[in-house]
């Protein structure tokens, strides 16, 4: 083989090397990948989440439903004690679909998102739900009921009223800001990212 040949082949190579690494970094490098944040895509990676659940509180405490119609003889045939204990859950967080274009702000490198309050998302039982009814003579013989449905709905009011006090909400609200934050540090990288939430 002649050597002109063989430099004019290495040359070819060298050459082909240094293209290929010039078009892949053209192709491949962050500048050529970087997608424009705008409001939208800021509003559907927040709203494909739905509700944020950030907070879950487990509560155990017995309740008492009488129903007395304040005579003692009348409450001896037809009045009634339910009393009731069971674990309720009661989920707490933040509604990611009521965000709206209002409450996205891009000013150059600058994203700040406005979160509506925290809420309660969901109360539920977790485990039996131990129910004691009381009836007076005819309304044991006239009703069947156990007594569990009216247990279990004053069980569930007493979990959402104490789930919903306002330091567990603002407890919710400060872990809302942390998931958020932290969810859109993927969608938005090297962004300055603020989130609050609306008073």
């Amino acid at each position: 083989m002649k050597p002109w040949k063989l430099w004019a082949g290495i040359a070819l190579v060298v050459v082909l090397f240094f293209g290929g690494l010039g078009l892949g970094y053209k192709l491949f490098s962050p500048a050529a990948n970087k997608t424009t944040i705008t409001a939208d895509v800021i509003l559907t990676a927040l709203r494909d989440r739905g509700f944020l659940v950030t907070q879950t509180y487990v509560f155990d405490e017995p309740v008492t439903i009488t129903k007395s119609s304040g005579s003692a003889l009348k409450d001896f045939f037809f009045g009634q004690t339910i009393t009731a204990r069971g674990v309720m859950e009661a989920n707490v967080g933040i509604d990611l679909a009521k965000v709206s274009s209002d409450d996205v702000t891009i000013t150059g490198d600058a994203i700040t998102v406005l979160l509506p309050a925290a809420s309660l998302f969901n109360v539920r039982p977790i485990g039996p739900i131990d129910v004691k009814n009381d009836r007076g003579i005819l309304k044991r013989l006239l009703e069947s009921d156990s007594g569990y449905n009216e247990a279990l709905v004053e069980l569930s009011k007493q979990a959402e009223a104490a789930a919903t006090k306002p330091e567990l909400l603002a407890r919710a609200s400060d872990q809302a800001i942390q998931q958020v934050r932290q969810l859109l540090g993927y969608v938005a990288q090297g962004k300055t990212i603020t989130v609050k939430v609306k008073n």
